[in-house]
C-alpha cells in the first residue's frame, strides 16, 4: 500500500498535512498518524486522500472494518484514481475477502495498464486462491513492465514450487535475495557464487541464509554440496549450530561471519536445491536429524515419571513467531485444539516456546496438559522429548522441520494456500514422509480442520 500519492491540487497548508500524515505513517508512528488523521478527518471528512490515509493507519493499528469502510468511502468519492482501489485491493485479502479483493486489483490495472505494483497484488491474490498459473501470467506481467521487480519474480517462484514446477521455481527463487527483508542476510564479500563446479576442501562457504525451518529442511543437501567441496564451512545461527552439525562431510561451523575467513566462493543453503536439480521425486529422504541418545533418555525417564501410562501422549505447538510473514495465517489460539482436549485418552505435551506459551497458563481443557516449553532450552531438548510421543500436532513452523527431518509422526495443520513446500491437494509431503498434512479447505476457518486432526489421533 501507498499513500505518497496525493491526486488532484489541494490548498498548500493541506498538502503539508497529507505529506506530513503519509511520512508518520510511512515511519510506523501509528499513533501520532492516528491522531493528526482524526483531526483532519474531523476538519474535511468527505476529503478521499484524507480518507485513503486515515485508511491505510487504521488498518495498520488492527481496525481492518474500520479501514475497509474509510477507504471504500474514499473510492466511492473519487472512483478513477488507480491507487484507491489498488491499495485497498491488499486490506481485503489481508481479511480474506478474495473475491473483493480481486475485483478491486482488477479495477486498479484497469485504471493504470502500466503499475507493475497493481499487477503483483492481483498475482498475490491469485496465489492465496490456489489459481497457480494465474499467479504466474500476472506475477509475469508485473515483470514485463518493471523487469527488476524482485517482489514480482519471488511470488511467480513460490507459485511455481506450490505448483510442483520445481526446477522452473528454483530459477526465480534465486530472486529472494533482491528483496529488502533479505539485507545483510549474506556476507560483503567480492567471491563468487558457487555453481556446482568441484572445489578444493574447505574453500565452500554454506550459508543458513533463511528461518530455521528452512535452514532444517535444506539441510539434507548439504551431504551432496560435500561430494563436490569437501568440508564446506556452514556458516549459520547458534541455535541451528546442534542440528546442522549432524550432517555428514562438515568440515566445520561457524556462527560469526570472521570465523568464515578464506572460502573461495559461497552458497545460500537454500540455493542448493537448484544447483541439485531437485524434483518432487529426487528430493533426498529425510531421517538427517537424531536425537542425542544421552539427552533423549534423560527426557524419557522425566516423562515416564511426569505422565500417567495408558493415554496416548500428544505433542503440540500452536503458535510461530509473531514477526513471520504468514503468521496471521499459520497461527492458532492453544484454545482452538478443543476437539483434541475432549478426547479421553489423550494426554496433551506442550513444546511451544514463545511469548504464546503463557496460554498454558488459561487451559481448561479435559484432557491432563503438561507445559513442557519452559523446561525447553534448545532444539535438542525439543527433539528429545518428540521421541517419547505418539504424535506431535503443530502449525507451519520450525519444529514441524525437526520433527519431519528426525521421522517423528506428525500432524500439521496448513492454511488453505500454504507455503510453497507443502504442495497441493496432496495429505503427505515428499520432504518428510512422517508429516501428515491438514489443509483447510475455506480460507482462514480452522474448525473441521482441527476436528479431523483430532478424530485421527
Amino acid at each position: 500500500m501507498s499513500g505518497a500519492a496525493q491526486p488532484g491540487k489541494v490548498a498548500m497548508p493541506l498538502a503539508e498535512a497529507l505529506d506530513k500524515l503519509a511520512r508518520l505513517e510511512q515511519a510506523s508512528k501509528l499513533e501520532e498518524a492516528d491522531d493528526l488523521a482524526t483531526r483532519m478527518l474531523a476538519a474535511m471528512p468527505e476529503h478521499p486522500h484524507i480518507l485513503q490515509l486515515a485508511g491505510i493507519i487504521s488498518y495498520r493499528s488492527g481496525r481492518v472494518a474500520e479501514a475497509i469502510e474509510r477507504m471504500e468511502k474514499s473510492q466511492a468519492i473519487s472512483p478513477e484514481v488507480a491507487l484507491y482501489p489498488r491499495n485497498i485491493c491488499e486490506v481485503y485479502r489481508g481479511a480474506g475477502r478474495l473475491e473483493d479483493a480481486l475485483r478491486a486489483g482488477r479495477r486498479a490495472i484497469e485504471l493504470a495498464p502500466g503499475d507493475s505494483r497493481s499487477h503483483f497484488n492481483v498475482a498475490l491474490i491469485h496465489y492465496e486462491r490456489l489459481e497457480l498459473d494465474d499467479a504466474v501470467r500476472v506475477a509475469e506481467q508485473a515483470i514485463a513492465l518493471d523487469p527488476d521487480f524482485a517482489e514480482a519474480h519471488f511470488e511467480k517462484a513460490e507459485a511455481l514450487l506450490l505448483a510442483g514446477r520445481l526446477r522452473a521455481g528454483w530459477e526465480s527463487y534465486e530472486w529472494r535475495f533482491k528483496l529488502k527483508q533479505a539485507e545483510g542476510m549474506l556476507p560483503q564479500t567480492e567471491k563468487p557464487q558457487w555453481e556446482g563446479q568441484t572445489m578444493e576442501p574447505g574453500k565452500l562457504l554454506i550459508i543458513g541464509d533463511q528461518g530455521f525451518g528452512d535452514c532444517i529442511q535444506f539441510a539434507r543437501f548439504i551431504p551432496w554440496a560435500a561430494m563436490l567441496a569437501p568440508q564446506p564451512v556452514v556458516a549459520c545461527s547458534a541455535e541451528l549450530l546442534p542440528l546442522l552439525s549432524q550432517l555428514p562431510g562438515i568440515g566445520k561451523i561457524v556462527t560469526r561471519w570472521d570465523d568464515a575467513a578464506g572460502y573461495e566462493a559461497y552458497i545460500p543453503l537454500s540455493g542448493l536445491p537448484r544447483l541439485a536439480g531437485a524434483t518432487i521425486e529426487t528430493i533426498p529422504p529425510a531421517g538427517y536429524l537424531a536425537p542425542k541418545p544421552a539427552l533423549a533418555a534423560q527426557w524419557g525417564e522425566r516423562l515416564d515419571r511426569l505422565i500417567p501410562k495408558g493415554k496416548k501422549r500428544i505433542a503440540l505447538v500452536w503458535a510461530g513467531r509473531p514477526t513471520h510473514k504468514n503468521d496471521k495465517k499459520r497461527s492458532l489460539k492453544l484454545s482452538q485444539f478443543a476437539p483434541i482436549f475432549a478426547r479421553d485418552d489423550v494426554i496433551v505435551l506442550t513444546v511451544q516456546k514463545g511469548e504464546q506459551i503463557a496460554q498454558a497458563g488459561g487451559y481448561y481443557g479435559h484432557a491432563p496438559l503438561v507445559n513442557l516449553g519452559p523446561e525447553i532450552e534448545d532444539f535438542l531438548d525439543t527433539m528429545a522429548i518428540l521421541q517419547h510421543v505418539d504424535r506431535l500436532v503443530t502449525i507451519d513452523t520450525s519444529v514441524a522441520h525437526v520433527a519431519g527431518a528426525s521421522n517423528v509422526p506428525t500432524s500439521i495443520v496448513l492454511p488453505y494456500a500454504p507455503d510453497w513446500r507443502w504442495l497441493l491437494h496432496r495429505e503427505d509431503t515428499p520432504w518428510y514422509p512422517s508429516l501428515r498434512l491438514y489443509r483447510q479447505s475455506v480460507p482462514y476457518q480452522w474448525e473441521d480442520v482441527i476436528q479431523r486432526v483430532a478424530a485421527d489421533l
